[in-house]
């Protein structure tokens, strides 16, 4: 199975080159504003991709998804939208979720530590093959520019309890790259630089 990944296109999906694969995996902030009608193009640009395969869940500045779940979810059309939920393809688990830590005012923030994204956490299923959430667990591709490690603690317990093969997230664009620790590959798949400039190649994976 070849899974293309995508994180952190904000807009700009369409100044990305993707190459094709069977599973194309989103792992947030699709939008540019976090409005519902910028559903619409993206949906098109999703459907004119040749993957069979289509998953996306939402990100920080995906505001529309946090706020209008169902209705943006609806807009888009034979691509599976995950949110604390799960997809098997040709026997591969694939669970998404959209939360991290507070980061600054945005979407999808739970308190760092709590236990209210601890229990976020705790739905994965230990048979979860390829995990995907926007942000980063602690310590694993998280480094911000300044040197500062902001990924989720309670989310590197997570994956230490499902030990997924893969861990597919975005949210850091700085800690673009993949890191194998371990039996799990780690992929912060950022398309977009800290100046939202979408320079960073699609990531692909053999699975």
């Amino acid at each position: 199975m070849k899974i293309v990944v995508l994180s952190d296109t904000h807009g700009m999906h369409q100044q990305v080159k993707v190459p094709d694969g069977d599973v194309l995996v989103h792992c947030g902030d699709i939008t540019r504003d976090g409005r519902v009608h910028e559903l619409f193009g993206i949906n098109m640009w999703l459907s004119f991709l040749p993957h069979k395969h289509k998953i996306v869940i939402a990100g920080n500045h995906d505001w529309c998804f946090q706020d209008q779940t169902s209705l943006s979810a609806s807009y888009l059309q034979n691509v599976t939208y995950l949110h604390d939920s799960s997809v098997v393809i040709d026997g591969i688990t694939f669970w998404g979720s959209p939360w991290q830590p507070e980061f600054f005012d945005w979407a999808f923030n739970l308190p760092r530590n709590g236990p209210e994204i601890e229990k976020k956490w705790d739905l994965i299923p230990d048979n979860t093959d390829v995990l995907i959430t926007h942000g980063p667990p602690f310590g694993i591709l998280d480094l911000t520019l300044q040197n500062n490690k902001v990924g989720c603690e309670k989310l590197l317990i997570a994956v230490k309890r499902v030990k997924p093969k893969v861990h597919l997230f975005g949210h850091i664009h700085c800690g673009y790259g993949k890191l194998q620790v371990g039996n799990t590959l780690f992929v912060n798949a950022s398309n977009c630089d800290e100046e939202y400039k979408p320079v960073n190649k699609a990531l692909e994976i053999e699975l």
